[in-house]
């Protein structure tokens, strides 16, 4: 689980190019794959991401897609999924 020194944003900042944030989450963005193959639900995923799904249901959901957006874009861009 992430620690208070590693807090995500709600929003994923965006850049055409991998980020400071993409780099220093690349541990939060793995386990999210793993979680994401696995079929994990929402509030697993926000887990993850250390935010109460409970708590703070709409911030987690957007949390969730905001990651999981960066992470299809990382996954496309770095060539993983190109034949």
């Amino acid at each position: 689980m992430p620690n208070k020194a590693s807090a995500v944003s709600t929003h994923v900042p965006w850049s055409g190019h991998l980020t400071a944030y993409d780099r220093e989450h690349q541990p939060i963005f793995l386990m999210l794959l793993q979680a994401w193959f696995e079929e994990a639900g929402v509030e697993e995923m926000a887990e993850i991401l250390g935010i109460d799904p409970w708590e703070e249901p709409v911030r987690a959901r957007d949390a969730v897609r905001s990651h999981l957006d960066r992470l299809v874009w990382q996954l496309l861009t770095t060539g993983l999924f190109k034949d």
